[in-house]
């Protein structure tokens, strides 16, 4: 990527355009954050209920008293640790940050990631650029351009090709708004890395006694989901589900686990290894024109827990 590609995606977001542009975890749709007009052609494009808050991507010198009203010591420790980098933190929100960012919550939704284009933009934008995933919303991560072509062809103005996603899965999400930290989305950096920041282990949402907590970004029932139907099986069980569909006449991909199996595809056994290829190989066998996907189950482990956090949504009905 040029210079003169970095000027041609500054233009386009000052102007109230949408840019996708790579991150470590996933590719962004990004418009100016301080832009509510331009943040409303994210939300026209995915697809996107208003009431589902972004992410607002900062530079590395950004100072977060301009985008949060209050900036507590665990927000500063986990900052310094782990920006740039796979860590959402959500902030009680500053005046300036407009609700539809936030839809229209008092809170913000703040990181600084790690891939050298995504830095290159926001040093040369110079403030926040508000970027959920660059899909239709509810539908699989893009960790390729190619994907988000896939998604969007020509109403996306501008794609930056940054490369396949090195981590491949959404960034934690830890709310700090309420006190104490909590962990609403698993992640690539996991309870135990936030407790050694903090002195304190987060709670996950569900167990946490406080307030609602405030809405964020992949958070619904059902999210990262393929078009075609698909089920979690425990490995033990898959040959025997596979050749019940089988003779009911389904044509049916199989995602495996280290192994291939059938009619599909397999991921190493590793668990950041498995999420930087599962977005890639879901959208794989979506375009297959299987009428069933059979997941194999990985372990249920700390190790696992955003890699099953996010096959948990993918196979949920709408029901």
């Amino acid at each position: 990527m040029t210079a003169a590609v970095i000027d041609q995606a500054v233009a386009l977001l000052r102007a109230g355009q949408v840019v996708a542009l790579p991150t470590e975890t996933v590719y962004g749709l990004g418009a100016d954050a301080l832009n509510p007009d331009a943040v409303a052609r994210i939300f026209a494009l995915k697809g996107r209920p208003a009431d589902h808050p972004l992410i607002v991507h900062l530079p590395p010198e950004a100072a977060l008293e301009d985008w949060a009203a209050d900036v507590p010591a665990a927000a500063r420790a986990l900052a310094a640790a782990f920006w740039p980098g796979p860590l959402t933190l959500i902030l009680r929100r500053h005046a300036r940050v407009p609700l539809a960012v936030t839809g229209g919550q008092d809170t913000v939704a703040l990181r600084v990631p790690d891939h050298p284009l995504a830095l290159a933009l926001l040093r040369a934008f110079a403030s926040g650029i508000a970027a959920p995933s660059a899909n239709r919303f509810g539908h699989i991560s893009p960790t390729t351009a190619a994907h988000v072509r896939d998604e969007f062809g020509d109403a996306v103005p501008l794609i930056l090709d940054g490369g396949p996603c090195r981590v491949g899965l959404e960034s934690t999400i830890v709310d700090l708004s309420r006190g104490a930290p909590v962990v609403l989305r698993p992640g690539a950096i996991g309870a135990a890395d936030i407790a050694r920041v903090t002195g304190h282990a987060p709670a996950a949402q569900r167990a946490a006694r406080q307030a609602p907590a405030p809405r964020a970004s992949g958070l619904l029932a059902r999210h990262y989901a393929p078009r075609t139907p698909a089920e979690l099986v425990n490995g033990a069980d898959l040959p025997g589900r596979l050749a019940a569909l089988a003779a009911h006449g389904d044509r049916v991909g199989v995602l495996a686990l280290g192994r291939p199996l059938g009619h599909g595809l397999a991921l190493p056994d590793d668990p950041p290894a498995y999420g930087r290829g599962l977005y890639a190989a879901l959208r794989e066998l979506d375009r297959g024109g299987y009428d069933r996907l059979l997941i194999e189950a990985p372990p249920q482990d700390d190790a696992w827990r955003a890699v099953n956090d996010r096959l948990r949504r993918a196979v949920a009905t709408d029901d």
